[in-house]
């Protein structure tokens, strides 16, 4: 039985839609989660086959585990992660139940802000740092580097903007480095040059260090108490002043974390005409980006990195060209969701190509602190990226969340 494995998946989004790509490729899917919520949803997870709780951290735990399914008869083709801070464990074990040609030690560093920090540090495109030590304290003389505030602040795991914060002054920079260091005590807290400019995502694929643009996409960010990214642009078609600079930087860092092939996205910044990398992680970005991709070109990136895992050849040949525009929706208020309303009103303007609305009748709806507090989206298609944004943003304002008092 053709078997793959995934190490955690969100109930939606790139993990989900990466395990019914499996399932459309064929293939009998596994997935090791360490949720219990999602154990008790089980019906809702028509496309996992088996599931298995375990700690997803605990390497000789799954290891154990994957023995076993392979003495039950399964043949085990890869073994797979879309979520954060996953993706080196699942290497790990690909390298020892299936080979694959993709790095678990570069995956690894790609996880930790510091280690790829420290790796391109000197390339015009990364920006200045300093990397401070769990119980250092900071002074003046700590950040003579910088010409100035504001600062960015963050733990070196932090993901989804959980742990990204921005300091105005130097009483502020203590006291945020100090939270993350209370936080995360063995954990080092880096800060970071403020970079101002136009932010974008780029997805790829390198495959035998052949590097394959997935997409490139604008990125609206809602700065409150985090930097939320509420709105995603694919460019349908890219300037090619924004290509050339940011093949450059793909290529520098595949030469610098010597890269044969990874699935992978970056931020980065266009400043002064020139890109300044913001971070880097060894996956498909989460949410709806797969389907926003699908909906821009027509191929399915879940899909084709998981090719990528089995030792396939990628395809992200373009079936149509669409510039879309992907709205979040957010709330400003906390409170327990009583209702959702407008839903079908968004669905049918003209141009929308998804609805999508996360939490049910009872949960906890909160102001943003990551990523994983943005609520709904509406995806949106356009003949240009202004008409795509417009139907998006239209559509979202129909979304309301009716929320009691918490």
């Amino acid at each position: 039985m053709k078997t793959i494995i995934f190490i955690g998946s969100n109930k939606s989004g790139s993990s989900r839609e990466a395990i019914r790509a499996a399932v459309k490729l064929g293939y009998f899917t596994v997935l090791f989660t360490h949720k219990e919520r999602q154990l008790e949803q089980r019906h809702e997870y028509v496309d996992v086959h088996e599931m298995i709780f375990i700690d997803t951290t605990d390497l000789p735990a799954m290891k154990k585990e994957i023995v076993s399914l392979q003495k039950k008869g399964n043949d085990i083709k890869t073994i797979v992660s879309f979520i954060d801070s996953h993706v080196s464990i699942a290497l790990k074990l690909c390298e020892v139940f299936c080979p694959n040609g993709l790095s678990s030690s570069t995956a690894e560093v790609m996880e930790n802000k510091a280690s790829t920090r420290s790796l391109l540090d000197g390339l015009p495109f990364s920006p200045k740092f300093v990397t401070i030590t769990p119980n250092e304290q900071v002074d003046l003389q700590t950040i003579k580097t910088f010409k100035g505030f504001p600062l960015i602040v963050k733990s070196s795991s932090s993901t989804g903007s959980k742990d990204v914060l921005r300091a105005e002054n130097l009483d502020q920079l203590r006291s945020h480095v100090r939270k993350l260091q209370e936080k995360n005590e063995d954990e080092a807290v880096m800060i970071e040059e403020f970079i101002e400019g136009q932010q974008y995502l780029v997805e790829a694929i390198v495959h035998r260090k052949q590097i394959h643009i997935a997409g490139v996409i604008e990125q609206e960010i809602t700065f409150g108490k985090r930097f939320i990214i509420t709105g995603y642009g694919v460019l349908a078609t890219i300037p090619r002043h924004l290509t050339e600079g940011i093949e450059k930087v793909l290529q520098s860092i595949v030469e610098k974390f010597a890269i044969e092939n990874a699935a992978l996205h970056v931020e980065m910044r266009f400043v002064n005409n020139e890109w300044r990398l913001i971070e880097i992680n060894p996956r498909i970005s989460g949410g709806a980006m797969n389907n926003m991709l699908q909906a821009a070109f027509g191929f399915n990136l879940a899909e084709e990195t998981l090719k990528l895992y089995l030792g396939e050849r990628p395809q992200l040949e373009h079936q149509h060209k669409h510039f879309i525009f992907t709205q979040y929706v957010i709330v400003q208020e906390k409170g327990i969701l009583e209702k959702v309303t407008g839903k079908n009103r968004a669905r049918k303007m003209d141009g929308v190509v998804e609805v999508y609305v996360k939490p049910k009748k009872g949960s906890l709806l909160v102001p943003p602190l990551s990523m994983g507090h943005r609520y709904a989206y509406v995806i949106a298609k356009g003949r240009t990226m202004s008409s795509a944004k417009v139907i998006a943003k239209k559509a979202a304002k129909e979304i309301q969340f009716h929320l009691q008092d918490h």
